[in-house]
């Protein structure tokens, strides 16, 4: 895809006025880096509060007489236990089981306080129209799927994030992770949610697209913020552990292979009412093929998506799907697919790395410990 026909997001000459480095991503122009580079940038959300420029993902309401029961018809989660006020991680599946995207779901409290105002889905933005028309074939006649494409998104995240946006939604401040709001702030309607994909605590802020530079440059005239972009946003979530689709899972990967079994509500699990589900369900019982491992590699350069995975006698198990250094554990880091026979923590492994082999061992994850708020 030529510069020409990238799309931009609201905050694009934001980035450009700041001196980022923009990148084509998901079909935008987007800012991998600004001025002080990746590792600052990295180091920064976990010390203080970065601000990253989200508003490539896909953000839709589902309407309709009953858009939580509809939900669960191409979803494994527990959507019609789900209350207002309250967000959920879940997967679009497909027929056999594979993750067609990873997405956010939520029923802010609205405006008038009954949190029936829909559904509020956010989808990753390489995969948006493809989500959204298979939940429109999907649920054909019992949702209405209305895209916000009016509206921008940025998530601030980081130990200081709390505080920040309290100086500017007091509301915010009594959420706890996964909890979702609409209410008024900066002078505007907002939905936010303690929620994010760093490891970090921090929300995520729908805003109207025509108030999104103001608001950004209001986030960031304070001290403690600064712009993060996407290197940044990677590196973060790799040490947190959390997949990125299209790398870490796809439309051949299921929930139990990906570690996301979670998302597989104990309800759902029961009923078998799901894309999928009898392939989901023997993997449950009978354990996967293969399993999303973390990797600590012991030895030589990062592994990167791609790298071969191999037993301690040399032999080819398994790829490499996410690899980078870690900045906070100054060492590499990577993830990826092995057998279950070795997917325990401590298990000795190799990296092939630009054909040379590299001790790796199997690492709990998340690399780095998850931060986020929740009720005592």
């Amino acid at each position: 895809m030529s510069d020409e026909t990238l799309k931009t997001t609201p905050l694009y000459e934001a980035h450009v006025a700041a001196g980022a480095r923009m990148v084509p991503f998901a079909g935008y122009s987007m800012p991998v880096q600004y001025k002080d580079g990746v590792l600052k940038e990295h180091l920064w959300t976990r010390e203080n509060a970065g601000l990253f420029d989200v508003s490539h993902m896909g953000q839709a309401r589902l309407r309709g007489v009953s858009p939580l029961s509809a939900f669960e018809e191409v979803t494994p989660g527990d959507f019609i236990g789900l209350k207002p006020g309250k967000q959920r991680y879940s997967v679009l599946l497909n027929r056999t089981g594979g993750i067609i995207d990873d997405l956010m779901a939520a029923r802010p409290i609205s405006f008038d306080g009954t949190g029936d105002d829909g559904l509020f889905v956010v989808v990753n933005g390489a995969c948006k129209d493809n989500d959204f028309k298979v939940i429109d074939d999907e649920l054909a006649g019992q949702v209405r799927i209305e895209r916000l494409e009016d509206r921008a998104l940025m998530a601030l995240q980081g130990p200081k994030a709390a505080e920040v946006l309290a100086a500017h939604a007091p509301q915010a401040a009594a959420m706890v992770f996964m909890d979702a709001r609409a209410f008024s702030a900066f002078g505007t309607d907002v939905i936010v949610s303690r929620s994010g994909y760093t490891g970090e605590d921090g929300y995520e802020i729908s805003v109207p697209a025509s108030e999104a530079l103001r608001i950004w440059n209001t986030l960031l005239a304070d001290e403690r913020v600064r712009p993060i972009g996407l290197g940044a946003r990677d590196s973060l979530r790799l040490e947190a552990g959390l997949p990125l689709y299209g790398h870490d899972v796809d439309e051949t990967v299921s929930p139990v292979e990906a570690d996301l079994a979670f998302a597989v509500a104990k309800k759902r699990r029961e009923a078998r009412d799901f894309p999928g589900a009898a392939r989901i369900a023997r993997e449950l019982a009978e354990g996967p093929s293969r399993k999303r491992v973390g990797l600590i590699v012991l030895e030589g350069a990062p592994a990167r998506e791609g790298a071969q995975i191999a037993d301690e006698a040399g032999n080819v198990v398994g790829v490499v799907t996410s690899g980078g250094f870690s900045p906070s554990l100054g060492k590499p880091i990577a993830m990826g697919f092995a057998p279950p026979a070795l997917a325990d923590v401590g298990t000795r492994l190799k990296v092939i790395v630009r054909g040379k082999a590299q001790a790796a061992e199997v690492a709990a994850m998340p690399f780095v410990p998850h931060r986020y708020v929740r009720k005592l």
